[in-house]
C-alpha cells in the first residue's frame, strides 16, 4: 500500500464526516477534533489511527512500519459506520420543504382572505 493510497483513504473518510456529520476543517485530523465526539468509541479509534497513518505515510521509512492489514480494517470500520448514516443535506433539503409548504400555505389564505373582504365590500 503506498503512501498516496493511505492518504486517498483519509481524504475519503474526511470527506464523508464533512457530509455526514458537517465536519469542518482541513483534513481528517481537524475533522476528528471538530465532531470525533459523535462517532461510537470503535469507529473513533479506528478514524484516529487512520489518521496517524496518512502522516505516517509522509516518511518512506515509517510507511513500511505500517501494518497495512490493520489500515485496511480501520478504513473499513470508519466507511461501514460513516456510510450508514444519512447526509445533512437531506435533513436540509427537509426542513426547506416544509418551510415553502408552509410559506405558500400562509400565502394562500392571506389571498383568500383578501379576496372575501373584496367581495364583502369591506376594501
Amino acid at each position: 500500500m503506498s503512501a498516496i493510497s493511505i492518504q486517498q483513504m483519509a481524504d475519503r473518510v474526511a470527506q464523508l464526516m464533512e457530509d455526514r456529520l458537517g465536519a469542518r476543517g482541513a483534513g481528517l485530523e481537524a475533522k476528528l477534533k471538530a465532531r470525533g465526539r459523535l462517532l461510537p468509541r470503535k469507529v473513533r479509534t479506528a478514524a484516529v489511527d487512520l489518521a496517524k497513518a496518512a502522516a505516517m505515510a509522509q516518511n518512506p521509512k515509517l510507511l513500511l512500519q505500517m501494518d497495512h492489514a490493520t489500515l485496511a480494517r480501520d478504513y473499513d470500520t470508519c466507511l461501514r459506520h460513516l456510510g450508514a448514516l444519512k447526509s445533512r443535506t437531506g435533513w436540509l433539503d427537509g426542513t426547506l420543504a416544509v418551510a415553502s409548504s408552509i410559506a405558500v400555505s400562509i400565502l394562500l389564505v392571506v389571498l383568500l382572505v383578501i379576496a372575501l373582504l373584496r367581495w364583502r365590500g369591506l376594501i
